[in-house]
């Protein structure tokens, strides 16, 4: 499986504190972890994974790090806080985790705490350029779906939202308009044009729900970095997820002609930009019931079942690459819901925000400690 499958990496943004508030301690934590980076705001810490093909060396490289922070955490009477969104109470300034860092004083300044979400950003390694943007064009056609499936973000600041992911509808997506790329070339003059312009301070300030990355962006690119996801507590629905995403990529280069969207959409590309981004949104706001369009032949489907569809489609590959078992947690996702939609359940129960925290931090440690 090893020979076959592709490199996958995870950079995975936490948010720290206690069981009814958020308590940033970020920059302690970089100091104490080598592989742990502080995000802008205090509240947030992310850590990062190296590459692996295997899945379960994956698992390793993702449980690790979180246990040994949370055994840190646990000495100064802290935890780990699942939710995507500052949930509880919280003060609506933003706080600082490097004040001498102008990139996080240009954030402050402009985006405020919007920025203070917590996801999970999948990298998929691919170093051919042609084959990287066409999964870059079909995966952001089809992101709604992985955000539906993760979304973990309906409170804000100890009240219920509308919304499954807050935190996309929050996160200043930038630039607000990002084409479908039909080449590396069309990407790198676009880079250019927007950091010139200034719609882009630099290369790491462009935020969508994927993009190419690479040693030496936009120039040396060898992955695709999906970032709409939520984060995602459950390594094993993470993986899931991953896989899902693994899968996709690989049948699409057995059949590039039928499955990237330049070739097999009905849709220009500039409609197929607006389509994909009305679709996030309508992801963020309901999830798994959301109404979506699909970017082949632009019929509404509903969410869960443009998933269990895909699902089927890739049933044959994830055969041929041993990968089956490792879909099973995403067809829990659609039987029983995804995080937010467990949690909003529960707040229509009479469960408070901290109530229904504490019980899905209890279930973390659970987890955590049943894979010592």
């Amino acid at each position: 499986m090893r020979e076959v499958n592709l490199y996958k990496g995870f950079e995975v943004e936490l948010f720290t504190g206690s069981f009814n508030s958020h308590i940033g301690v970020s920059a302690d934590i970089e100091k104490n972890f080598a592989n742990f980076v502080k995000e802008p705001d205090n509240r947030n810490v992310e850590y990062i994974t190296t590459p692996e093909k295997d899945y379960k060396f994956l698992y390793e490289k993702l449980i690790t790090p979180r246990k040994n922070l949370r055994l840190w955490l646990n000495n100064k009477g802290l935890t780990i806080i699942p939710s995507s969104t500052l949930c509880f109470n919280h003060d609506i300034e933003f706080q600082r985790s490097d004040i001498n860092n102008n990139y996080h004083q240009f954030i402050q300044d402009n985006y405020g705490i919007s920025i203070a979400t917590s996801s999970v950003h999948i990298n998929i390694g691919i170093d051919d350029l042609d084959k990287l943007f066409a999964a870059i064009r079909l995966i952001r056609s089809e992101a709604s779906l992985y955000l539906s499936i993760s979304a973990s973000s309906p409170f804000l600041n100890n009240k219920i939202t509308q919304n499954h992911s807050q935190r996309w509808i929050q996160f200043p997506k930038t630039p607000s308009k990002v084409p479908f790329f039909v080449s590396h070339e069309n990407y790198v003059d676009w880079i250019e044009e927007n950091i010139k312009n200034k719609n882009m301070q630099n290369i790491r300030h462009f935020w969508s729900s994927i993009r190419p990355n690479g040693p030496q962006r936009p120039l040396i690119l060898d992955r695709l970095e999906l970032r709409i996801c939520d984060f995602v507590h459950d390594i094993n629905l993470l993986l899931g997820i991953t896989a899902m995403l693994e899968l996709r990529i690989l049948q699409l280069f057995e059949n590039i002609n039928s499955l990237d969207p330049l070739t097999a959409s009905i849709f220009s590309i500039e409609e197929l930009s607006e389509i994909c981004d009305q679709n996030e949104i309508n992801a963020a706001k309901d999830s798994l019931n959301s109404v979506l369009i699909h970017w082949q032949n632009g019929k509404k489907v509903n969410c869960r079942e443009w998933i269990q569809n895909l699902l089927s489609d890739l049933s044959f590959t994830a055969e041929k690459f041993n990968m089956n078992h490792l879909l099973n947690p995403i067809y829990k996702v659609l039987e029983e819901g995804n995080q937010s939609m467990k949690w909003i359940n529960q707040y229509k129960k009479g469960l408070s925000i901290e109530q229904i925290m504490k019980i899905s931090i209890e279930d973390m440690i659970k987890n955590e400690d049943e894979n010592v």
